[in-house]
């Protein structure tokens, strides 16, 4: 079996994630490409995008949620992400039960004798009228029933209980709003597409091919971390005639799309700026193709990063106009100079083109 080393498997995931070359492609067809981008801070997404998309115009990702196209949602590892809102109708019945696991696993004993089915109910009728409310305000109308979670924690659960999207202008472009709640069935004007009868999990299937499409080659356990879905391996052994398979450097077992782009491992690969949280390095168990071990814990904590020969290189940030980058390594004269233009195009990106300063600073000894 063809062993892919850590540069090509690091090559075939940035042409996956739209890193190698700037897509011309809308907006829409990106997210979903992508599979949604990570959004629990609002602002992000737009960053990801303009790394990924040739002469993005952020005005249209803020036309996309308010035309109700694009949603934000709670979704992959129970955490909020911007996605069609054709694959949230698609995928909520497959990720709720994991959903409601994620807020158990923190808060079990909160829900002790909590007949959850009972509680989605009531939820669902809470928000029957319409009106978009904030979780606090979800669960302070139920508190009275169910008052020994307290409002927070019994918000937190309802919100996954009760599929709902975050409503505009919360994640508009430079735009600062608190979150307020709808049902999808009320923003979106459908319910959720149930999961399919006879347990043939067609839902679980396409997730495994658009996972590959957007990030293979990858493990199941890479798979896996993405999603937070523990029922894949039948999906997986369903298509598995479909897909092509290699392995690591450690052996573990690698699966693809056969038609998929594995760009030769010495493709050059230009300067990106990546927003915090971004899946192209969260969207691993393994994430090593893209990021160093010893910097791994970064992206968990938020950190937004440089790319540099497609890997996690520096780090960066904006204050009132200025990008600023911290190198992780030493970097060479002609890559500082890259990361010096590249950041240039972000801080004009960010500042509406009323600035251009960037400082990189010197690299680690």
């Amino acid at each position: 079996m063809t062993v892919l080393d850590t540069r090509a498997l690091n090559r075939a995931a940035l042409a996956r994630q739209l890193l190698l070359d700037p897509a011309d492609m809308p907006a829409l067809d990106a997210v979903t490409h992508l599979c949604g981008l990570q959004a629990q801070e609002p602002q992000e997404p737009f960053i990801g995008l303009w790394s990924r998309l040739r002469d993005f115009d952020p005005a249209a990702l803020s036309d996309l949620l308010t035309g109700r196209s694009v949603v934000r949602t709670h979704m992959m590892r129970c955490t909020i992400h911007l996605v069609t809102a054709d694959d949230a109708l698609a995928w909520r019945a497959r990720h709720a039960a994991m959903l409601r696991q994620r807020i158990l696993g923190v808060y079990r004993r909160e829900f002790d004798g909590v007949d959850l089915d009972e509680l989605a109910a009531a939820g669902r009728a809470v928000l029957a009228d319409g009106v978009p409310r904030s979780m606090t305000e979800i669960a302070r109308a139920l508190a009275e029933r169910w008052p020994e979670p307290g409002p927070r924690v019994l918000g937190q659960m309802l919100i996954v209980l009760v599929p709902v999207a975050q409503l505009p202008p919360r994640g508009l472009w430079r735009t600062k709003a608190g979150v307020r709640n709808l049902p999808y069935t009320s923003w979106l004007g459908r319910d959720i597409d149930p999961l399919d009868p006879d347990g043939s999990d067609p839902v679980g299937q396409a997730l495994v091919r658009r996972y590959l499409a957007a990030f293979g080659p990858a493990a199941s356990a890479d798979l896996r971390a993405w999603c937070g879905l523990a029922g894949l391996p039948a999906a997986v052994a369903a298509i598995r005639d479909e897909l092509v398979t290699f392995r690591d450097e450690r052996g573990r077992e690698l699966l693809d799309l056969p038609d998929a782009p594995r760009p030769d491992p010495d493709t050059p690969a230009p300067v990106r700026f990546l927003p915090a949280f971004d899946n192209a390095i969260l969207g691993y168990h393994d994430r090593s193709r893209i990021i160093d071990d010893a910097h791994r814990g970064l992206s968990v904590a938020g950190e937004r990063a440089v790319l540099v020969d497609g890997r996690v290189a520096a780090t960066w940030k904006d204050e009132e106009g200025t990008v600023i980058v911290s190198p992780l390594r030493s970097l060479s004269p002609a890559e500082r100079t890259a990361v010096a233009e590249q950041g240039e195009e972000m801080a004009s990106f960010l500042s509406d083109h009323e600035s251009r300063r960037v400082q990189v600073a010197a690299s680690p000894h």
